[in-house]
Parts: structure tokens; C-alpha cells; sequence
């Protein structure tokens, strides 16, 4: 009986979240991901389309999210010609983010904390050259409009290139294994 009773309130749980929680589809074409990467000498800057990707409310609380990235999308946007083409070229090989073979990146939310003042902590599983790690970062909503900043540690994905976690004597060829992903979601 007291096993019944559980899974009866699970179920009206389950039914009354369902029923109160609402997804926002976001605008991809609105929506703007801009990366950055440094290395001991300089750093470069660039872009990445979101694919696809859904905000869940509550009421007015965010209760959860889902994005996919387009990893093919990945474009430097401090360089021009030859340069660009060449560091484009290299962020898709397999010495980054092989995305012939992994075109994709997932973000999925798994907890959310309210801090107050529209502002929450999510720690997400993210998703890059098919392993998945934990990652955890505070966004702001305000209205139909979301803003974070993510910091990956590429070192986790594999992502071994230039990386000083993974080489020694690398010296001012060395590139770091954080890089930071400014995120403007609208939906």
C-alpha cells in the first residue's frame, strides 16, 4: 500500500509539472553563441550556430533546457583570408572538434537553482566529440531573452591539440584547455 501511495504522488507530481510547465522554442536566428580560445601567445575569437534548442518555465521560473549546436558552423571572426580559412579548417579537424565525424553538441539541463533576481544555476551535461561531461554556470532571464557564459574544459572532450594536460615542453605553442562560450538565447 505504501508503495502505491509513492507512485501516486509521483504521478500527480509528474502530471501537475507537465501540465504547469511550459517550452519556449528558441530563435536561432536571433540567438548568437560567440567563442573564445587563448593561447600563451594571443587568443582568437569567433562564432557558433545553435541548431536547435528549448527553454522550460515554470511559471516564471526556468525549470530546464535543451540546445543543440551546428559544430560545422564554427567561424573565426578576428582573422580574414587565408588565416581564417586555415584556423577554421583546423577547429573542424580531428585535432579539435572532428566534425565530420561529430557535427553536433548538446547542452542538456539536469538541475536548476533559483538565486534570486531572475538569475539560476544550471548544471548541464554537455556534449562534444560524443563524451559527456557535467557543466555548471549561472543564467539570467529577463523576459524573452537568456544570457551565460559557459566555460568548457576541452581537455575533458578529448580535445588534445596544443593542450599543456596533455604535452610537455609545448612553450609559447601551448593552448589552453578553457575556453569561454557567450550565449544570447532569444525565444
Amino acid at each position: 500500500m505504501k508503495n502505491l501511495k509513492t507512485i501516486a504522488v509521483a504521478l500527480i507530481t509528474l502530471v501537475s509539472f507537465s501540465v504547469n510547465a511550459q517550452t519556449k522554442k528558441v530563435n536561432v536566428e536571433k540567438s548568437k553563441i560567440e567563442w573564445l580560445g587563448k593561447k600563451v601567445t594571443g587568443q582568437h575569437n569567433g562564432t557558433i550556430n545553435l541548431q536547435e534548442g528549448a527553454l522550460v518555465f515554470k511559471g516564471k521560473k526556468l525549470a530546464g533546457g535543451n540546445f543543440k549546436v551546428d559544430m560545422t558552423s564554427i567561424n573565426t571572426t578576428d582573422l580574414s583570408g587565408e588565416y581564417k580559412d586555415k584556423l577554421d579548417g583546423h577547429l573542424k579537424s580531428e585535432d579539435f572538434f572532428g566534425v565530420e565525424k561529430f557535427p553536433t553538441a548538446t547542452l542538456v539541463f539536469k538541475t536548476i537553482a533559483d538565486k534570486g533576481n531572475n538569475v539560476y544555476t544550471v548544471t548541464a551535461d554537455l556534449e562534444i566529440k560524443g563524451k559527456t561531461n557535467p557543466i555548471v554556470f549561472d543564467i539570467t532571464v529577463n523576459k524573452d531573452t537568456a544570457t551565460t557564459k559557459l566555460i568548457v574544459d576541452r581537455a575533458k572532450y578529448d580535445i588534445k591539440y596544443g593542450s599543456g594536460s596533455f604535452f610537455d615542453n609545448l612553450g609559447d605553442k601551448t593552448i589552453y584547455d578553457e575556453f569561454e562560450l557567450d550565449v544570447t538565447l532569444s525565444f
